[in-house]
């Protein structure tokens, strides 16, 4: 008959060189995991691009974290950016729901909320048109939820239902 006894490795089989070399890799793991746990959706959140710049015409700039930069075709927005075009300059965008925006010239845009589950189609859309004119076919978002898309102006806050619109800011003057 064979018989097979299993031990567990106590600090008997190290000497005590070793015994310190393997403490030390433990007591750095859990900081490292906790940091790398916390850190990661921050990240990920953070670098996530919402929808890519498919027209531009004209002088069109994107803010992003307090800086300033011409836009262009194949460029990715992000949550936060806000979309400005000049005199004679449009840009068009596409969401990753699908949704359709094009500002005109004179125009200003924040992309103040976007999140989209591309397997349920739940999410939320909202955006503040502080001037110029923005037209909108919605995507998915609001197919599945129609109440989830929000455009915000100086005078009004819209909820949108439909598919279609077209909706023109004046900055704030009477």
């Amino acid at each position: 008959m064979f018989s097979l006894t299993l031990r567990w490795p106590d600090e008997r089989d190290n000497p005590p060189e070793a015994r310190v070399a393997l403490q030390r890799p433990r007591r750095l793991a859990l900081p490292l995991l906790a940091a790398a746990v916390i850190l990661a959706p921050v990240a990920a959140s953070a670098e996530e691009a919402i929808g890519q710049i498919k027209t531009e015409t004209g002088t069109v700039t994107v803010e992003r974290g307090g800086k300033i930069r011409p836009a262009a075709i194949g460029d990715h927005v992000y949550r936060a950016d806000t979309l400005v075009t000049a005199a004679r300059s449009s840009v068009g965008v596409t969401f990753a729901d699908n949704s359709l925006m094009a500002l005109g010239p004179f125009s200003r845009l924040s992309l103040d909320q976007f999140r989209f589950d591309a397997t349920t189609h739940a999410g939320a859309f909202d955006v503040t048109l502080h001037r110029g004119a923005l037209a909108v076919k919605s995507g998915q978002i609001v197919r599945q939820t129609p109440e989830a898309m929000r455009v915000r102006t100086p005078a009004a806050l819209l909820g949108v239902r439909g598919t279609e619109f077209v909706v023109r800011a004046d900055g704030g003057k009477s």
